[in-house]
This record gives C-alpha cells, structure tokens and sequence, in this order.
C-alpha cells in the first residue's frame, strides 16, 4: 500500500486502564503502532488515560495526552 502524502498526523487513541493479564498485548500493539508509524514520518498523537504504558514513553511519540474519559457510556 503507498504512502498517503496528504496524511501528516496520525491519532492513537489507548486502550486505557486494562485488566491484568491483558496489559501486554495492548501496550505492545499501541507500541509498535507508534513506532511504526514514527518511522514512516508521519507525527504521532496518543491520547491514553493510562500513564503506566510504554506508550507514553517521550521516546514513542511526538506529542502526547494524558486524559481521563470525558464521556460515559451508558
């Protein structure tokens, strides 16, 4: 698949607070989704309630957010 010249950010919204024994394969994924994309150039957001995660290494990303859920779900 080419590269798409008129996309220069990309969001990633985190998984949040996880469950024990499920952290590994969110945290991983959401991991190599940034570096990944890091590396193709394109600047990378994380918007993720947990600050716990390798996501939110400064390393990972260009610019990210630590936020708590503004909605709820009903």
């Amino acid at each position: 698949m080419p590269k798409r010249t008129d996309i220069k950010s990309v969001l990633i919204l985190g998984a949040g607070p996880i469950v024990i024994g499920q952290a590994c394969e969110f945290d991983y994924s959401g991991a190599q989704a940034c570096k990944a994309l890091r590396e193709e150039g394109y600047r990378v957001i994380l918007v993720n309630s947990n600050p716990a995660t390798i996501m939110t290494d400064p390393e990972m990303l260009m610019r990210r957010t630590l936020s708590r859920s503004i909605g709820k779900c009903t």
